[in-house]
């Protein structure tokens, strides 16, 4: 869905707000046609060879209504300005909304090149624009327009001659218009992008402020967001001369409008043609004539600068979603055995460069297999197309001998949890971060999880317990213990399928002990998946599978390996006369 497909889809949902704004639109307009009128009627009056002192009533009468219009004129300003941001920024609510959906269900892919920060703008700084196309473009562009046509219509009713010249300018006004859009356009497209790039290394630098501090790069960092800081000045402001040098050739050329007026005017005054009047009221339209076209000017800015988020935004939503459920995908029925078969599975980042080549394995249910091999071979990758994280380029994978296709996405994840090496915790207490992989788990369960997870000690000497709030991604935390939150994360989840990806590769031997026992208990009675970097943790899976130039290059028990002499042996050979300086 194009952005302002999108937009228009959810103005549909403020249509009341909107039709009340037009409302007092209208209303503005109409008082401003009338106060000119007014004045008319006054010079009239007051140049008019039968004034009499009764005139001082007529005026009187006047100054109430105009009163009376001033009054009318605020409360319609205020109904306008205010129950149009109602509207706009809901909106922008139900956008950003929408845009976050769309990102949560793209690929992947689509992250492994992206910075967060520049995805952050798109959410933020790109929909807020468009608050400026609703709650001011919009209206402004109907108010003046409404206007400049109301006022041209007085105006040839005062004198159609004058009216006619008075329109002179406006073909140049017109002009400067389709030159802005083509020039100013592009300049704030960039000012966005700036602002994205800026976003993203503040992001980047206040996320690794450790790296920055240990490394000593502070004056480097420093340097780097100035760079950013000053070219998002420098787009800023090349959009900002552009629009300085269109709105004085818009003011100029009314201006002219003006002349014009005043030398043909005069003269049809003097030759007694057009009353005094009349041209008092002429020159007063004349000015409300203009403003609507100078203020064309500060919406059309508004416009394209929405246009230009917009742009940004068109190029986010037009990316493809991650594997979608197949047509007749059902949702999985209670919980599965969890019996996995792959057949001849390959596998592609980028098309024609494969990453795995006709990997065919099969991990009974309930059993335990371990990935083994070289750094880069696809150990990672092998075990992110069980949840569908990705999908294989041909071939299939079998869930309890189903089609992983055949289950709904959602229903399938539920089924698997999974403990990475990199631990990711959210800014939150110990307790939000225990629940998310169950939100309705109780107290007694979510500390039961953690005991099983040789977490809960740890827990309970912080400060507030269950509720110390860890910082952001569990800056607080050491290694391990972020390490058995994860476990415990996944033993409250109680999924069938586990899938650990070198859970254990990042800590001490003291510490690799209390993971590793929380890791046994977490295995019971669920098929499990283990990426090992140390051998010595897998030596009694039921089956190890040694990858190799994208492919399986043996498989087998720990005995059978050793046993065969290949590449297992040799790792594991290594790895043994690295322990005792290890230790």
């Amino acid at each position: 869905m194009k952005p302002f497909q999108l937009i228009f889809a959810y103005v549909r949902k403020y249509k009341l707000p909107l039709i009340v704004t037009a409302i007092s639109m209208l209303a503005l307009v109409g008082a401003q046609l009338l106060i000119p009128w007014v004045v008319k009627l006054l010079v009239a009056a007051i140049t008019s060879p039968a004034a009499t002192l009764n005139t001082m009533d007529y005026v009187s009468r006047l100054t109430v209504i105009v009163l009376i219009v001033f009054l009318a004129r605020a409360g319609l300003q205020f109904v306008r300005s205010y129950v149009a941001h109602v509207a706009g920024w809901g909106v922008v609510a139900d956008v950003r909304k929408y845009v976050y959906d769309h990102m949560q269900r793209l690929s992947l892919r689509f992250y492994e090149d992206k910075q967060v920060g520049q995805l952050m703008s798109n959410v933020v700084n790109d929909t807020e624009l468009f608050e400026q196309f609703i709650s001011h473009a919009i209206p402004d562009v109907v108010v003046n327009f409404v206007t400049l046509f109301a006022v041209t219509a007085v105006l040839f009713t005062l004198n159609w001659q004058l009216a006619l010249l008075s329109l002179i300018p406006i073909p140049l006004v017109v002009l400067s218009l389709r030159m802005y859009a083509k020039y100013v356009r592009p300049a704030f497209r960039h000012r966005q992008k700036q602002l994205g790039d800026l976003n993203a290394l503040l992001n980047d630098n206040l996320s690794g402020i450790r790296e920055i501090k240990a490394f000593t790069r502070e004056e480097d960092e420093s340097r780097r967001v100035e760079r950013g800081i000053d070219l998002y000045r420098t787009s800023l402001l090349k959009a900002l001369r552009l629009m300085a040098i269109f709105q004085p050739f818009v003011e100029f050329t009314s201006s002219i409008g003006t002349l014009i007026v005043i030398f043909f005017g005069g003269r049809l005054a003097l030759q007694g043609t057009l009353p005094v009047a009349d041209l008092v009221a002429f020159f007063l339209y004349l000015e409300t004539f203009y403003t609507p076209v100078r203020n064309l000017s500060n919406a059309w800015e508004a416009v394209q600068s929405s246009l230009a988020g917009a742009d940004r935004l068109s190029d986010l939503l037009a990316e493809p979603q991650e594997p979608q459920n197949l047509r007749g995908a059902e949702p999985v029925k209670g919980r599965v055995r969890g019996g996995i078969a792959f057949e001849s599975v390959n596998f592609e980042y980028v098309k024609d460069v494969p990453v795995l080549e006709n990997i065919t394995l099969d991990i009974p249910a309930r059993s335990v297999l371990a990935l083994v091999g070289p750094t880069g071979v696809g150990k990672s990758t092998l075990v992110s197309l069980i949840p569908r994280f990705y999908d294989g380029t041909s071939g299939r994978i079998c869930l309890d001998g189903r089609d992983l296709h055949e289950y709904t996405l959602d229903s399938l994840r539920q089924q698997i949890s999974i403990v990475l090496q990199d631990v990711f915790l959210f800014y939150g207490t110990v307790r939000d971060n225990l629940l998310f992989g169950r939100p309705d788990a109780s107290d007694a369960e979510i500390e039961a999880a953690a005991k099983t997870a040789n977490a809960h000690q740890f827990i309970m000497d912080l400060p507030n317990g269950y509720d110390t709030l860890i910082g952001e991604r569990g800056v607080k935390l050491s290694g391990g213990q972020k390490q058995r939150l994860s476990i415990a994360r996944a033993i409250l989840k109680d999924a069938p399928i586990l899938i650990l990806d070198e859970a254990t590769s990042s800590v001490d031997t003291e510490t690799e002990l209390l993971i590793q026992q929380a890791i046994e208990r977490l295995m019971q009675g669920r098929t499990t998946i283990v990426i090992a970097h140390r051998l010595s943790t897998v030596r009694n899976a039921d089956k190890i599978v040694v990858l190799e130039d994208k492919s399986i290059l043996e498989m087998g028990t720990h005995t059978e390996l050793i046993q065969q002499n290949g590449l297992y042996k040799r790792l594991y050979s290594v790895q043994q006369e690295l322990a005792p300086m290890e230790v």
